[in-house]
């Protein structure tokens, strides 16, 4: 029984989904790491930072989200039963929604979508000009 320095019923729980997905730990590549980032000397210092890789699938999963290398073990776990299911499911994660997302809206538009932009809001304040009462010219 692995021990990831959380509750039992957490770890069995995790376990059982591991064997759902047909994740087993002979199939896992385990390094622990020295983290990076926010945190300061400690996470500098310390390897406490978990690298998973799975052989069948090659996934790769990095977890340094807590100080505890053995809750660090238990979070890479279920991050990478998180991709195995989304790659099972065929379906994009939400994660990688939202990263395509801001993406998109990062992109530079071409000459003639800033030009079909700036034509729709010269013709929507003409619109709202237009429902201007009488009296009220600048």
């Amino acid at each position: 029984m692995l021990q990831f320095g959380v509750s039992t019923d957490k770890s069995q729980a995790l376990l059982e989904r591991m064997a759902r997905l047909g994740i087993r730990e002979a199939d896992l590549d385990e390094r622990f790491v020295k983290g990076s980032g926010a945190g300061g000397q400690k996470v500098n210092k310390t390897s406490s930072c978990v690298w998973l890789r799975h052989r069948p699938s090659g996934l790769e999963v990095k977890c340094q989200w807590e100080r505890s290398q053995a809750l660090n073990r238990f979070l890479a776990r279920r991050e990478l039963c998180d991709q195995l299911e989304a790659k099972q499911r065929g379906v994009a994660s939400v994660k990688q929604q939202a990263m395509e997302k801001i993406r998109r809206q990062k992109r530079r538009r071409s000459r003639r979508q800033r030009a079909n932009v700036l034509a729709d809001k010269r013709q929507h304040s003409e619109k709202k000009a237009a429902r201007r009462g009488p009296g009220m010219n600048d």
